[in-house]
């Protein structure tokens, strides 16, 4: 059976999510139900991994499979026709069979936008912080993140993953106008966890929190702090073969 690789992009606020759920709209439901509208059957949608209700995606990337063959170009101009507006295929390509969206992703990259001036245009797409933020001690926070390390504070309670330990690669902050912009890549992501260590990084900007604090932090505190999913973007997934990401910059100018 042919396998395609898409490229995706979304705004994520309608939505519950990537994953598809019962009774709740989700961007892997309405992939799926554009994909058999075209194809007249039923197919296999599989995304590089969850996103959170409300979070949005620059470069999501899932695999497709059906029974027929299609040129890629049709099949994205096809799926394209028939999802809503704010869902986007922005390539499709043939790939070997063996190709699984998750499985073979050797790192993903989260992008954060907070956003330091209130925004009439921008508010489904950055945290605005009324507060002064120290950039600068911000930044010295988040390569503090950077290593293996046993991330359980940071997920959701109601998530029972089989490892709590994750490698994260790297660990950014990049003002940028007036924006303040972070990118984290890891191997993978607890749910919850790269907005519970932007709500413990502005924090620290804050003043209310020392960056040497962070390794005794609880689950409660960082609960607490959790940003709002308005301002997180999946960036950038990369498979074996793939460049890195480029520079740090905002997912669009709106202002």
């Amino acid at each position: 059976m042919p396998k395609w690789k898409l490229t995706i992009e979304y705004e994520g606020t309608r939505y519950s999510g990537w994953q598809e759920q019962h009774n709740a709209r989700t961007v892997q439901g309405a992939l799926r139900k554009a994909a058999e509208d075209f194809f007249s059957q039923e197919v296999e949608v599989i995304g590089s991994g969850r996103t959170d209700a409300g979070v949005h995606a620059l470069c999501q990337v899932a695999h497709l499979q059906a029974s027929r063959q299609v040129a890629p170009v049709l099949l994205r101009q096809s799926i394209n026709d028939r999802l809503p507006a704010d869902i986007s295929v922005r390539e499709a390509k043939e790939v070997p069979a063996r190709f699984h969206a998750r499985h073979h992703a050797e790192e993903r990259f989260y992008l954060y936008q907070i956003s330091t001036e209130r925004t009439a245009f921008g508010k489904h797409f950055v945290w605005w912080i009324k507060d002064r933020l120290n950039v600068e001690h911000m930044s010295e926070a988040a390569g503090l993140f950077v290593g293996r390390y046993d991330f359980s504070i940071y997920r959701d309670k109601r998530e029972k993953p089989a490892s709590t330990l994750v490698e994260v690669t790297s660990c950014t902050l990049c003002p940028h106008g007036n924006l303040i912009l972070l990118r984290i890549g890891a191997s993978h992501f607890l749910w919850k966890m790269v907005r519970r260590i932007v709500g413990v990084l502005v924090e620290v900007g804050r003043g209310k929190l020392a960056p040497e604090r962070i390794g005794d932090l609880t689950q409660t505190e960082v609960a607490g702090w959790t940003a709002p999913p308005s301002g997180l973007f999946l960036e950038y997934v990369r498979y074996p073969g793939d460049d890195p990401p480029g520079p740090v910059l905002p997912a669009f100018i709106f202002r």
